[in-house]
């Protein structure tokens, strides 16, 4: 395997669209390194630059110690998998998967052992004798896998291979990526728009906007510290919400509501006292009292219900509060109609702020290790312990 090191690299088509700008990336030796952002922010651009397919405007692209700007795709020891399966149709799955080996003119016996061994671990080897029309969505995809992983590359590209799925089919899909990574040991570099595959499949996430990196971490650093509002926003399914609110006495006040900050995000918004931000909350952290744990206290925001959405294991609400929707996620079955008033409670532990005009986090810490709030302490971010009653 190998690390993947990208150093200013550009990309323009003719002189207007630079669809790339100044990318710096470094991924590790056998990291499973995920490229995430809407459609057309350049991260597909980026995995072509990476395989050749791309010719690189300005920067330096390493595989391992060599610079590949200028070696053709063939000879830069990577494979792709593409969101187009690709298999073809008069040849087995066999000779699919074998394909690439012969053109190579690699030896018979090592042939036969690389796709035993990749159908293997892909749990294809009954499927070996069929043509691609015999085959479902989910098990040509693992063939097109199985294509990639015996050629024993240095680094794998796969730009979006699980799109043409079902969600079912995805869900399963993904956790044999993530299975195959972890058997293989591979340098993997991933192109999806999905952000639940972004988190699940990770080690470290890149999320792009107009050709840009917004930012690069771990999934939960990402999750829980985010550098900017669109990070926050991309992050997190359902979305974070953010609501218009002014710091006054350093509490967020949205219309008749008001919020007490916490910690390090409290001490942060005493730069902004009197002025207009935008309050961050996961509707995650939001509860209806008397249906959370979450303790009360200066954290009640009241409104009205909007839209319920009943998810069996949990319930989503829309709920407008002070001309603002926002959404909550509430475990089981929320009994609430649209049109109910309710009030809901904040965890005060997970509030997040934006500056209104750079859209910048209003700093709220700086992450500790890898598993966001998990391993980052001493931020404020901690509820008074409940005292018990008739304790000493």
């Amino acid at each position: 395997m190998a690390e993947v090191i990208l150093e200013h690299i550009d990309k323009m088509y003719g002189t207007k669209h630079h669809a790339v700008k100044d990318f710096n990336l470094h991924i590790e030796d056998r990291e499973f390194m995920v490229f995430v952002g809407p459609s057309g922010c350049g991260k597909s651009t980026t995995l072509r630059m990476i395989a050749g397919l791309e010719d690189i405007s300005d920067g330096i692209l390493k595989i391992g110690d060599r610079v590949v700007n200028d070696v053709p795709p063939k000879d830069r020891d990577i494979a792709m998998v593409f969101q187009n399966y690709a298999l073809y149709p008069h040849m087995n799955v066999y000779e699919n998967m074998a394909f690439g080996l012969k053109l190579r003119k690699t030896p018979k016996e090592e042939i036969e052992r690389r796709v035993r061994d990749a159908a293997k671990i892909l749990q294809i080897e009954h499927l070996l004798g069929r043509k691609p029309k015999e085959l479902s969505g989910g098990q040509r995809q693992r063939v097109a896998m199985g294509r990639a992983i015996v050629r024993e590359p240095k680094v794998f590209l796969m730009d979006e291979p699980l799109s043409n799925l079902d969600a079912k089919l995805r869900v399963e899909m993904r956790s044999q990526i993530n299975q195959l990574h972890r058997r293989l040991g591979a340098t993997i570099v991933y192109v999806t728009h999905d952000q639940v595959e972004a988190m699940t499949l990770g080690n470290r996430i890149v999320v792009m906007r107009d050709g840009l990196i917004m930012q690069v971490d771990t999934p939960m650093n990402l999750y829980d510290f985010p550098q900017n509002k669109f990070v926050a926003g991309f992050i997190g399914s359902p979305s974070m919400n953010f609501l218009n609110a002014r710091v006054q006495n350093g509490e967020f006040v949205v219309g008749e509501n008001r919020v007490s900050a916490m910690g390090r995000l409290a001490q942060s918004l005493k730069g902004y006292e009197g002025k207009e931000v935008a309050m961050g909350i996961r509707p995650e952290h939001i509860g209806v009292i008397g249906m959370t744990d979450i303790p009360t206290g200066g954290n009640v925001l009241r409104g009205t219900v909007v839209v319920v959405e009943p998810l069996g294991a949990q319930t989503d609400l829309i709920i407008e509060v002070a001309g603002q929707d926002i959404t909550a996620k509430v475990e089981g079955q929320a009994i609430v109609q649209p049109g109910d008033t309710i009030e809901l409670v904040v965890d005060q532990t997970r509030l997040h702020a934006f500056d209104t005009a750079t859209e910048a986090a209003i700093d709220r810490g700086t992450p500790g290790g890898k598993r966001g709030q998990a391993d980052t302490p001493d931020l404020g971010y901690e509820y008074p312990t409940q005292q018990v009653v008739g304790a000493d």
